[in-house]
């Protein structure tokens, strides 16, 4: 496509990915990722999951939040999401060794998702891409330009842009990019952070933090690159801002 040949928005379409973030085997969602502004939804997360499938989602975004945060693990409750929705389920929280990606796939998760091993263990974290490939996404979760690891507690001083260009040349192929201040504000994504993002590789980018309504879904549609093609969704399901079924219909095509 040349560079000024306008878009088809109606061709295109961005797949919506409905969140489940476990913490104590519930369901709940942290603003901004501050452990202490926890609001719990649901102690079913299966239920949940299954109610998103019935709606339409093919595709689930499993956290574990306790592993995360270093005070658990919820594999149970994974292994049973797996089980009961029968849809590929990405999973990431607490993917520190190569043990846990073994786990998360034995548990039943189509894709593992690293973080916080990319700033920590560079050599490393190559080396399980080029074993795992498509099966490990790259969570680059940041503050402006800087990436935060550890449950999103401790700020590195890696740069953003560097890490994409780094996980791309490594052979990831999908990146969750988070833009921490939006995660669960409701102040929609930050199209300007996205755009920017999928500017730096040639990679698929999954947008994270912040959609409230359907407007916000089809801006994010709108207002970035084609390669932005997945948008996970959390608290405007759960707050019923957002319908899923009407948002599959609005922006899936």
């Amino acid at each position: 496509m040349l560079e000024n040949e306008p878009v088809d928005l109606l061709s295109r379409s961005i797949l919506i990915v409905p969140a489940i973030d476990l913490r104590g085997g519930r369901c709940v969602r942290l603003l901004q990722g501050d452990p202490a502004r926890e609001k719990s939804y649901d102690s079913d997360p299966v239920a949940r999951a299954k109610s998103f499938v019935r709606a339409g989602a093919t595709r689930l975004h499993v956290v574990d939040l306790d592993g995360a945060l270093g005070s658990g693990e919820n594999l149970s409750a994974l292994r049973a999401i797996c089980a009961a929705t029968g849809v590929p389920v990405q999973t990431g929280g607490g993917v520190r060794r190569p043990a846990d990606i073994e786990a998360r796939i034995a548990a039943g998760a189509s894709e593992v998702i690293i973080g916080t091993l990319l700033v920590e263990d560079p050599p490393g974290s190559r080396m399980l891409i080029e074993r795992y490939r498509e099966r490990l996404i790259a969570g680059i979760d940041a503050r402006g330009d800087r990436v935060a690891t550890r449950g999103w507690q401790q700020q590195s001083h890696v740069s953003r842009d560097a890490l994409v260009r780094d996980v791309a040349s490594w052979g990831v192929e999908r990146i969750i990019y988070t833009e921490i201040v939006r995660d669960g504000m409701g102040s929609g994504y930050d199209l300007g952070a996205l755009t920017h993002v999928a500017k730096l590789a040639p990679v698929r980018i999954s947008a994270s933090g912040g959609a409230r309504s359907i407007d916000d879904l089809l801006a994010l549609r709108e207002g970035t690159p084609a390669t932005v093609d997945h948008a996970i969704v959390g608290r405007a399901l759960y707050e019923g801002t957002i319908d899923l079924e009407e948002a599959i219909t609005a922006v899936e095509g």
